[in-house]
C-alpha cells in the first residue's frame, strides 16, 4: 500500500474563490490521475488550517489573519463528495488545544495532520516570519522546536506528526546547532511514543534547500526503536507533486526498517504492508 495523505488541493499563492479552482472536481480529477500513475493506492486532502475563517477561533496571528478567507464547512462537504480521504493540516498553538479540539471535533474528518511551523509568533518556515532573524541562536530555536513538536504530540489532537523535523528545512542557509541532532530530537520522541501518534515520512524536504527526507534517518530510527508508527506523504500542492520521489523515500524507509504505515478512516487507524 501506497498513501499520499498530505496533499492540497489549493495553492498556496492562490486568491481565487476556491469553488472556481481548487475545490472542484476537475482539480481532484488531476490529482487523482496522478496518484493512480504514482500508484497510490489512497489520496487524502489536507488543505491549511489557516486558509478557514474557523482557525480565527484558535489562533489570531498576522498571517492567519491574511490567510483566512475559506468556509471549513464548505471544504468538508465537498471532500465528502468526493473518493478523497478528507483531513486537515492543524498548526499546533499552545495554550488553544480546547480551542482546537473543539473544531476538530464539530467535523467528521478522517484524520488530523499536526504541524509546528510556528515557534512563538515567528515561523521556522517562511521567509516573511522568519525565526532566525528574530533569534539566531540554533540551540534555542531547535530546542524550542522540538519541545513543541513534543507538546503536540502530547496534547492528543491529532493523528500524525506533519514532517517532523521542520525546523531543518532551510539546510545550511541557516545556522545549525553544534550538539548532535539526537539530543534535541528525544523529547519529541518520548513524547511520540507515549501518545501513539504516527510520524510522517515526507518527501517534500527533498523539494526544499535541505534537499533530505523528513524525518532525518537518526530521528525515523529513534521513532522506530521506541515502537512509533508511520505514515508516508508528499505534501504535494500541485499533481505533479503527488507521490514525488516515493521510489527513494520507500527505499529508505525500508533501510530503516519500515515495513508498514498507517491508513486512517474516520480518525481510526490500521496498518498496512509498505510498498
Amino acid at each position: 500500500m501506497l498513501t499520499d495523505y498530505h496533499v492540497h488541493l489549493r495553492d498556496d499563492d492562490d486568491d481565487q474563490p476556491p469553488d472556481r479552482v481548487a475545490f472542484t472536481v476537475e482539480n481532484v480529477d488531476r490529482y487523482l490521475a496522478a496518484a493512480e500513475q504514482a500508484g497510490i493506492g489512497e489520496l487524502g486532502c489536507s488543505e491549511h488550517v489557516y486558509r478557514f475563517r474557523a482557525a480565527l477561533d484558535i489562533w489570531r496571528h498576522p498571517f492567519w489573519e491574511q490567510q483566512a478567507h475559506d468556509d471549513l464547512d464548505a471544504y468538508c462537504t465537498f471532500v465528502r463528495t468526493t473518493s478523497l480521504r478528507l483531513g486537515l493540516e492543524v498548526d499546533f498553538v499552545p495554550g488553544a488545544e480546547d480551542r482546537t479540539a473543539n473544531l476538530l471535533d464539530s467535523h467528521d474528518l478522517d484524520y488530523v495532520l499536526g504541524s509546528v511551523h510556528f515557534v512563538g509568533d515567528r515561523a521556522v518556515d517562511h521567509e516573511g516570519w522568519d525565526i532566525w532573524t528574530r533569534q539566531g541562536d540554533p540551540d534555542e530555536v531547535w530546542r524550542r522546536y522540538f519541545e513543541a513538536l513534543a507538546a503536540a504530540a502530547r496534547s492528543g489532537l491529532f493523528d500524525v506528526l506533519a514532517h517532523p523535523d521542520l525546523v531543518k528545512v532551510w539546510g545550511r542557509a541557516r545556522p545549525r546547532p553544534e550538539r548532535d541532532p539526537r539530543f534535541y530530537y528525544e523529547p519529541a520522541v518520548e513524547a511520540i511514543a507515549e501518545a501513539e501518534v504516527a510520524v510522517e515520512v515526507s518527501t517534500a524536504g527533498l523539494r526544499k534547500p535541505v534537499a533530505e527526507l523528513y524525518p532525518a534517518a537518526e530521528f525515523a530510527a529513534m521513532c522506530l526503536e521506541a515502537g512509533a508508527s508511520f505514515t508516508l506523504s508528499s505534501d504535494a500542492h500541485a499533481p505533479v507533486e503527488v507521490g514525488y520521489a516515493y521510489e527513494r523515500a520507500v527505499a529508505e524507509m525500508r533501510d530503516w526498517g519500515i515495513e508498514e504505515i498507517v491508513t486512517f478512516e474516520r480518525r481510526r487507524p490500521a496498518l498496512e504492508p509498505l510498498g
